[in-house]
């Protein structure tokens, strides 16, 4: 993966948003699309509730949801006889890294703005974009790909 790939994964996902897919749905579109074709597209379904931080509860960001629930089908457990150390590791270190980026995870506290209003959809559009590509430069430097 390059620099590249990650950048593309910025774009694509705004892209996503800008076409009315919310905040998780589009990350998790573009890392499905970029890295897991394999992946059945109707599994969008999952991420729906999460857009504005939980149907619109302004919880926690969409975006990193959706990032999440991306590296959860890389490292995910399909068993409970399966550790499940290992997910939330890269979990809590992706949370870690988003923290650091945005200082919060609460949608309300990253984007202030009412939702659906010119301010919140340009504000939302570059959170959602900026997850997918620090998504996509994590999943590299982790070797997850």
């Amino acid at each position: 993966m390059s620099d590249e790939m990650s950048v593309e994964a910025r774009n694509k996902s705004g892209n996503y948003f800008k076409e009315g897919y919310n905040c998780a749905e589009a990350v998790f579109l573009t890392f499905r699309e970029l890295l897991a074709p394999e992946i059945d597209p109707a599994l969008v379904k999952l991420m729906t509730g999460f857009g504005g931080g939980v149907g619109q509860s302004g919880c926690m960001c969409g975006a990193l949801s959706g990032a999440i629930v991306a590296l959860n089908m890389i490292k995910g457990r399909t068993s409970n006889l399966e550790s499940r150390e290992e997910a939330y590791q890269y979990a809590k270190e992706f949370s870690e890294r988003f923290v650091e980026k945005y200082s919060v995870t609460c949608c309300r506290a990253l984007n202030p703005y009412p939702f659906e209003t010119k301010e919140h959809l340009t504000n939302c559009l570059k959170i959602t974009g900026n997850t997918s590509k620090m998504l996509m430069e994590f999943i590299e430097e982790k070797g997850l790909v």
